[in-house]
């Protein structure tokens, strides 16, 4: 997907809260919405070139949403919005394999409760829910999730196990914001309970998947998909 709106640099400078930092510029320090309740401290680093996307609503407080930073020369989307947006575009498109057979998306359907990020179904009537998790965390090219502890998460996996015992399909894709890593696996050392949680849900047949995506200033699409390591 291509973002239909402007998107300037900037210098990161602080992050005093989860929805608000300060950035740098134009040589003036501007207030912005921060679209990410994770911490990615490891990308808003003092100093580190970051992406803006210009708001224009009369009703906001600020003018700009931080949506991606520069890790070195990695280039990662941080907003929490894109994930489903990239990968709704991508089941439309058919380019996940294992999605190809469902001809009907719906999105936000409750199941038990869970609200789940997209039900599919396919022409015979056979269903499927799928939660997206979106990944920012990257260490030595090994992206990890979460980089804070989500009970929501865990409640998420659980859930999927829920709807596999009824005979549904179910399946958690992490949509990895960045490029060329080496593989996907849980960060256990940051909430052991979701790692526990996500084993549980493979052994119980739900199917997980990672894939990462081509990210630009203005763009990011679904790329390839990648290793899970449990």
């Amino acid at each position: 997907m291509i973002f239909d709106k402007k998107v300037v640099r900037a210098e990161f400078i602080s992050r005093p809260n989860r929805f608000q930092a300060y950035v740098n510029m134009n040589n003036s320090e501007l207030m912005i919405h921060v679209p990410n309740t994770g911490r990615c401290r490891e990308i808003l680093v003092p100093g580190t070139t970051v992406i803006l996307r210009e708001e224009n609503s009369p009703k906001r407080k600020t003018r700009y949403d931080l949506i991606a930073g520069y890790k070195g020369s990695r280039l990662i989307n941080i907003d929490s919005q894109i994930p489903n947006k990239v990968v709704a575009e991508a089941l439309i498109c058919k380019k996940i394999n294992y999605f190809k057979k469902y001809t009907k998306i719906e999105r936000e359907k409750t199941f038990g409760n869970s609200r789940f990020d997209f039900k599919l179904c396919d022409e015979e009537g056979n269903e499927c829910y799928l939660e997206v998790k979106g990944v920012t965390l990257e260490e030595n090219g090994v992206s990890m999730f979460p980089d804070a502890p989500t009970e929501r998460g865990r409640k998420h996996l659980l859930e999927l196990v829920n709807v596999r015992n009824t005979g549904l399909d179910a399946a958690v894709l992490f949509l990895i914001q960045m490029k060329e890593v080496k593989y996907f696996t849980p960060y256990d050392k940051m909430d052991k309970e979701f790692g526990k949680a996500l084993r549980y849900a493979w052994q119980n047949n739900v199917k997980i998947f990672a894939y990462d995506c081509n990210v630009g200033e203005n763009f990011i699409t679904l790329k390839d998909q990648v290793s899970v390591k449990l």
